[in-house]
């Protein structure tokens, strides 16, 4: 295809950007191999407007975090008519909003792990009890596991609040689940090989995603065949009841019993040596650059 003039957009001024950065940096790399017009645009210091005095026809986001991937820039894209990949406004927002994506996968049905919504006024011993330890503590709209802790003893709830709390106003403390992390990247409405995730840290935090390299990824997952293609049937679900399009990530933890359970959505998954979709989407048979000007080619408005 001749997609015109691409401005890949990265950056930006979110907790993420170093990672959006890697990320923006990996995909413009790929489609100027495959002999796409592509330049870099950091929003941070360049205004939308300028999208058009560049000629630019569409836009490949690689921003993670807020102003990139909670639907405010899918509304000023949206607003100038310039198609752009992924999510629009409405699943974008809902996914960066682990409190509202959780309250909409409820009421579909899915499954979500207890949690509760942490205030300066709430009982923390109550919610530890309720909760039961250990439990995580996460700011509702952050990625990239920033400002999480996992509270493994009585009264630590309190000090993961206050770090929580600096990220963000809305806070949620999590049961803590016990039977593994795993991931589903989304393309379209099919769901690429499961990855069972074995972070070396206390739990698959920042340092695990992006720094270290004794993280386990397991292709094949491990989980035999019929019990993969449940939990990705549930993943494309879940993308799908959040209005989710193009691509994206599903996250799903499984308890002690084995039950899976609907953990957080990503609309706009990393793209770095060390992300999950392009792992996953190799597993497949489908090399970087493929899967870089696949998801270009779906790029559109609301």
């Amino acid at each position: 295809m001749n997609f015109g003039k691409v401005a890949v957009m990265m950056g930006g001024d979110s907790a993420e950007r170093e990672v959006s950065l890697k990320s923006g940096a990996a995909v413009l790399a790929a489609l100027r191999a495959k002999g796409v017009d592509a330049i870099a645009f950091d929003p941070k210091g360049q205004v939308l407007e300028s999208l058009r005095t560049l000629q630019v026809s569409r836009v490949f986001i690689a921003l993670h975090g807020r102003g990139g991937e909670d639907g405010s820039l899918q509304g000023a894209l949206n607003l100038m008519n310039m198609p752009y990949t992924g999510s629009g406004v409405l699943a974008s927002a809902l996914a960066m909003d682990k409190w509202r994506c959780k309250l909409v996968w409820s009421a579909v049905g899915l499954p979500v792990p207890d949690y509760e919504i942490v205030t300066p006024d709430s009982t923390f011993a109550a919610i530890e009890a309720r909760l039961g330890l250990p439990l995580f503590v996460k700011p509702a709209n952050e990625g990239s596991s920033i400002g999480i802790s996992k509270v493994k003893t009585a009264g630590g709830l309190a000090g993961a609040y206050a770090l929580a709390a600096q990220y963000d106003a809305c806070v949620i403390a999590e049961r803590f689940l016990a039977g593994g992390e795993f991931t589903v990247g989304i393309i379209g409405d099919k769901a690429l090989p499961v990855i069972r995730i074995e972070p070396q840290t206390e739990f698959y935090d920042f340092e695990a995603k992006y720094s270290r390299d004794d993280t386990k990824y397991r292709i094949p997952s491990g989980l035999g065949a019929a019990r993969e293609a449940e939990i990705q049937s549930m993943a494309v679900r879940a993308f799908q009841a959040l209005g989710g399009r193009g691509w994206g990530r599903i996250d799903v933890m499984l308890d002690a019993e084995g039950r899976a359970w609907c953990l957080e959505a990503n609309t706009s998954p990393g793209m770095t040596d060390h992300s999950l979709v392009p792992m996953a989407a190799r597993a497949a048979g489908m090399a970087f650059e493929e899967l870089v000007v696949k998801l270009l080619a779906e790029a559109r408005c609301d």
